[in-house]
This record gives C-alpha cells, structure tokens and sequence, in this order.
C-alpha cells in the first residue's frame, strides 16, 4: 500500500463523509465543527485513490486541533485500519481522541490506541411514543408577546408549555446537526419541576420536531439524572456516550 495521509480542506473529502454519514445513520453530535471551520480535514490515499479521511479539533480549546473526533475508510481497507489510524495521529500531532460509543470505526480505535477513557455525555435517539397528558396544561408555539422565566441552562425555545395563563416551560429542536437529525431542550421553571412537565414538553417538542421534517434526538450530562430520567421518559432512548482518551 502506497499511504498518504495529508491535510487537505472540507470539500476534498465531503464524497467520503457522505459514505460516512450513510454508514453512520445517527446524529454526528461534532458535525458543524466542519462547516463552522472547527476543524482540520485529512484524506488517506493509496496511490491516487482516496481510501478515507481523518477529522480533528480542539477538545478544551478551538484553536489547538489536538483531538481526532472523526475516521472514516472505505471497507476494502479496514483491514489496515491501525496502521492508518496511527499514520494519521503522527501526521496530525493529536493527543486526543474523542468520539461516540455508536461509532464503531473510531471508538473502536480509541480502544486500540488510547488511554485514561472516560464519559461524560449520555446520546438519545427517538424511542417509542408516549401519550402524557395535562388537562391544565397547553402546549404551543412561543408567541411574540409571551413573558418567559429566566433560563438558567437552556436557551429560550419556539415551544412553551402554558399553564393557568403563565408560561412554566419552553424548549424546542436545534438544526445545526447532520440532516435529518435535530436535538432536542427544554426547561420548566424551577417551581414546577418533578412534577412531569418536562417529559410532556419533551413529548410534544419530539412531535413537533418530526412535522418539521427531522428525526429527533438529544443528549446530557451523564452526571445529571434527572434530566436522563426525564429525556427517557419523554420517549427518547439511549443511543452512546460520548468517550475520549489520550493517545497511549
């Protein structure tokens, strides 16, 4: 094998991301760190053709692209993954690698190559439908007029829940992700939570988010259960985990 591994730009590779992207049918949770300029593009020759590509960032910080966070090859060649795979970490300098638990290709080679591996972010895809209801509680889209409470984690979203003419939750679905996929949020208001409201908002965001032509999905903090017991009960279910290590 003739091996290459060279920097190139965003448009060299989008032909093999796209295989990338088809193979892997879930939300890329680092996609726009591509098209935002987050990230260093490397493609893999054999001779003059292309084989795969390698995708690296800055995990703490933007500008240092210490961390491989995409790998894809095109099957023929998966044979020689590990060699390639550590061709790419000379060539790249990272230190890192970080990915998620659904990607079989990466997570595979950050078993193979790195160390000290660890999660902190729990990955949801749409789950089985759920039916909660509130009779005293409506659900709508945020008009212009409306008074929200002070969010203190989520931004303010396109959806609110109201109850007895105030607005006690709000939340919606994030697009800058891989087509067809959208993430999900929501708050409730600190004096009404653990009382169901948050399943239900996620409830009816998942609908929303399905006639508006994308798939949902959702992540958190694996440190924060509430919200993990709320997404699931929502109608979500887990899809990974976000893991990274250092390379050995």
């Amino acid at each position: 094998m003739d091996l290459k591994v060279v920097k190139t730009d965003l448009a060299a590779i989008q032909s093999l991301r796209a295989l990338f992207l088809q193979e892997n049918n879930f939300q890329v949770r680092y996609d726009s760190c591509h098209w935002r300029g987050w990230a260093d593009e490397y493609v893999f020759t054999d001779g003059d053709t292309q084989i795969g590509y390698g995708s690296v960032m800055g995990r703490d910080d933007l500008k240092l692209r210490d961390s491989i966070f995409e790998f894809y090859l095109v099957p023929d060649y998966r044979n020689r993954m590990a060699a390639i795979f550590a061709e790419l970490i000379k060539v790249s300098g990272v230190i890192y690698i970080e990915c998620q638990s659904n990607d079989l290709l990466l997570s595979g080679m950050l078993y193979e190559f790195a160390k000290n591996i660890s999660s902190d972010v729990v990955l949801f895809k749409a789950g089985s439908s759920t039916h909660h209801k509130f009779d005293d509680v409506i659900f709508r889209k945020k008009l212009d007029t409306d008074r929200l409470f002070d969010h203190q984690s989520e931004p303010e979203g396109d959806y609110v829940l109201e109850k007895n003419g105030g607005i006690i939750g709000s939340g919606g679905f994030l697009l800058h992700y891989n087509k067809p996929f959208a993430d999900l949020y929501m708050e409730v208001q600190s004096n009404h939570r653990r009382k169901g409201y948050g399943s239900f908002l996620i409830q009816e965001v998942k609908k929303a988010c399905y006639l508006a032509g994308r798939v949902p999905a959702a992540r958190c903090n694996i440190s924060n259960p509430a919200s993990k017991a709320t997404l699931l009960k929502g109608g979500m279910e887990i899809a990974g985990y976000m893991l990274a290590g250092e390379i050995k």
